[in-house]
């Protein structure tokens, strides 16, 4: 019996596989965005990401990398221009990094984003997507200077003090003076602090020698309260004529309420030391998020756009459907934002954290709004939820906010565990979001739906609410 035939798509897809190099120049009509803002486009089936392409162009890219399963390319030149790119406004934006979109019209990105959760639902999930509703981005009005925080590494260039942004793929410090999406009051304090440290001749850490003092300027200010607070993270504990460098900050920059320091003696990229000393003024200051306050030490944990905060946590809570009856956990609590946001839903709120400043801060922000029905706790929720349930305390609903590694594997299992009514996720990373989503429905959940918060305009960073619900 003669066999059927059978297409050898193998010896097909080898053949459409085709080896690039680099310096080589390709034709690409670019698909989509990928998850850090590049376009993506197919050169025979292999999958190219070029930086600064965007959806609907078609270019001519230069392989910048070429691997097996992808390649980077960089613009040579484009052939057909999409309608949404626009001229970046930032005079840096091709040095600093910090942005990826500032070439794209508002309204496009936040289209963009929306289609980046779905890619990354499409890629880890089992959902049928075509049948799952993510809702439009929700993006801000005026999304330019929205950013409360900065943390700027400091160098020598020239002879003079810099601070700003490493350039992408590289240790070399980009120079901030008036970053456009930093809040005025830190770009301020960044360009006298720079000055001051100049002036006083103050030893500014070399990070290849691993020697000198002034690591990072760090600076947080308060949208509504308008206090301002300082770090100086150091490679040594002693500053050297330190009374002489507050004195000069007190005279020059009177809008510091706080001023902190860090100490940071290790060879690593992370910006905090464990240990803190207090300088001089406050050692916290407070910030406002509609009716609520809130005390912030240095090192606690705060979203960087409050504007969008309210935007996000009532997105939360509206994810909640809280009726007054519910027991709430607010895992990865942090200063107990999300969790006080809830409060007059709840029953009673029990959050936890694993830095201990940011526990103390939580009950601090509990006890000054008279919520005496808030329990905090320093460690993690994959060990308090067992214990509390143990103790005869079921939640009803979870509430995670996880860093962009997505939530640890013994807490997904824990909450799983534990089954709680609803598990509301904040998330700001759409692929490890996917991820954890996947592993809550093959235990009986079932998505309600997923709302993406623009939190970071200009940038490829988006945020978002996800409701489930035991099904």
């Amino acid at each position: 019996m003669k066999q059927p035939y059978k297409r050898n798509t193998k010896a097909r897809d080898e053949k459409q596989s085709v080896e690039l190099k680099v310096g080589q120049k390709i034709p690409l009509t670019i698909k989509r965005l990928g998850i850090n803002g590049e376009g993506v486009g197919y050169f025979k089936r292999k999958v190219v990401f070029v930086s600064g392409a965007l959806p609907g162009e078609e270019i001519v890219g230069e392989v910048a990398k070429a691997g097996a399963r992808f390649t980077e390319a960089k613009i040579s030149k484009i052939r057909k221009k999409s309608k949404e790119r626009i001229e970046p406004p930032c005079p840096i934006y091709d040095q600093c990094g910090g942005c990826q979109l500032q070439h794209m019209e508002y309204q496009a990105t936040l289209v963009s984003k929306q289609d980046i959760i779905r890619q990354a639902f499409e890629r880890h999930t089992k959902l049928n997507m075509e049948k799952q509703v993510i809702q439009p981005t929700i993006g801000m009005e005026d999304p330019w200077y929205y950013r409360n925080k900065s943390q700027l590494q400091v160098a020598k260039k020239g002879g003079r003090v810099i601070a700003g942004l490493y350039a992408m793929n590289s240790h070399k410090v980009i120079d901030l003076s008036a970053c456009m999406v930093q809040h005025k009051a830190t770009n301020k304090v960044t360009r006298v602090m720079k000055q001051i440290l100049s002036d006083l001749n103050v030893s500014i850490y070399d990070e290849r020698k691993h020697r000198g003092l002034i690591r990072t300027i760090v600076t947080r200010v308060g949208f509504e309260t308008g206090h301002v607070q300082v770090v100086l993270v150091t490679n040594e504990k002693e500053i050297p004529r330190q009374n002489v460098l507050i004195e000069e900050i007190k005279k020059r920059l009177p809008e510091v309420n706080s001023l902190m320091q860090n100490i940071n003696g290790n060879k690593t990229s992370l910006i905090f030391g464990e240990e803190t000393v207090h300088l001089d003024g406050e050692e916290v200051i407070e910030e406002k998020l509609g009716d609520i306050s809130f005390e912030l030490s240095a090192r606690a944990f705060f979203q960087l756009n409050p504007i969008q905060t309210v935007k996000l946590y009532n997105e939360a809570k509206r994810a909640a459907k809280l009726t007054g009856t519910e027991k709430v956990v607010d895992a990865y609590c942090g200063v107990g934002t999300i969790g006080l946001w809830l409060a007059d839903g709840a029953e009673e709120v029990r959050g936890m954290d694993v830095i201990e400043a940011s526990i103390i801060d939580a009950r601090v922000n509990a006890d000054k709004h008279g919520y005496d029905h808030f329990t905090y706790e320093v460690g993690t929720a994959e060990e308090w939820l067992p214990k509390w349930v143990k103790e005869g305390w079921k939640p009803d609903v979870v509430v995670v906010d996880p860093p962009r590694t997505g939530c640890d594997e013994t807490l997904l299992r824990t909450i799983t565990g534990v089954k709680p009514k609803r598990v509301v996720y904040v998330s700001c990373n759409p692929s490890t979001l996917a991820k954890d989503v996947e592993y809550l429905r093959t235990k009986g959940y079932k998505v309600d739906n997923i709302q993406p918060v623009d939190m970071f305009p200009w940038t490829a960073q988006v945020e978002s609410v996800t409701v489930l619900s035991k099904s």
